[in-house]
């Protein structure tokens, strides 16, 4: 996918420039920018979300944070007859420098990248698609009625950090919802993989339940119910316990899930925590 350029030549930072900034930043602004830095790229409609009831108000927000060279953006390329993009947000110079002065380190510590490489990368659509799931997980937790909370989101950055010379899982979380605690690995299919090898992953996954003793789920998202079908075909022996759904406007908090091996109608996400009799080890990775 092709991307507009990102905008480039931000005012030089200096003491005086930072301090007008911090001057400006509220306790949710920190939040966009940490978001941003975590999981690289989130468009407006997912930071409205996570952090906003409307979207004026989020555009509003992230128009003036704009304009601080907080954060910055880009409109990925859509082909004719498929409608605009929405707005692309990314965490900016200043927006960097902001977060690492009120985490006491350097810029460079704190892994910053100002030639935003995600903007032209291969795997924007797939970032973009996990952190969509993460994003209505957000947005089911905030609405009134909800008993739920997204209590972790690693990002495939911190994943790799933690578990890479085993495992590579798109994002490991842990959602609360009416009183079950439930944490999963997620793979974001996008059906470009041939279906041998999202199967083949699920070894690495037992492999990593051996030599850390937890049992983690593993939730495969995927673009499709046929694809679904033929993938659960090819697990119905997997080592680990997975489930799986289709996207759905349901958001990934409902009940879309159906277990690997099970007929049964399908679980509400929360509920897979009683979908599988695992260990009474210790069953949760440390929070983020």
């Amino acid at each position: 996918m092709t991307a507009q350029p990102v905008p480039t030549g931000q005012p030089r930072l200096d003491r005086i420039a930072l301090t007008t900034l911090a001057a400006r930043l509220t306790p949710r602004d920190y939040e966009i920018l940490a978001y941003l830095h975590r999981h690289r790229v989130l468009t407006t409609h997912q930071l409205q979300r996570i952090f906003f009831g409307i979207p004026q108000s989020a555009r509003k927000r992230l128009a003036t944070l704009y304009a601080l060279n907080a954060v910055t953006r880009f409109r990925p390329w859509a082909p004719y007859g498929a409608g605009s993009q929405p707005a692309h947000w990314l965490l900016g110079r200043a927006g960097a420098a902001a977060l690492a002065i009120r985490e006491g380190i350097t810029v460079k510590e704190l892994g910053y990248n100002p030639d935003h490489p995600i903007a032209v990368s291969s795997r924007l659509t797939h970032q973009v698609g996990v952190n969509e799931f993460f994003s209505h997980l957000h947005h089911r937790a905030r609405q009134p009625d909800a008993q739920a909370e997204v209590r972790t989101w690693w990002s495939e950055r911190r994943c790799a950090q933690v578990w890479g010379d085993i495992a590579r899982p798109d994002a490991y979380g842990r959602w609360i919802e009416d009183g079950r605690d439930f944490d999963f690995f997620l793979e974001h299919d996008t059906g470009t993989e041939t279906l041998a090898k999202v199967t083949a992953k699920l070894d690495a996954y037992a492999n990593l339940t051996d030599a850390t003793g937890i049992t983690t789920p593993v939730l495969f998202w995927l673009p499709n119910r046929t694809r679904e079908n033929n993938l659960r075909k090819l697990m119905a022996t997997a080592e680990v316990p997975v489930a799986t759904a289709v996207h759905s406007d349901d958001g990934p908090a409902g009940a879309i899930w159906i277990p690997v091996g099970s007929d049964e109608p399908r679980l509400r996400l929360a509920e897979l925590a009683d979908a599988w009799t695992l260990p009474s080890q210790p069953q949760k990775h440390a929070d983020a």
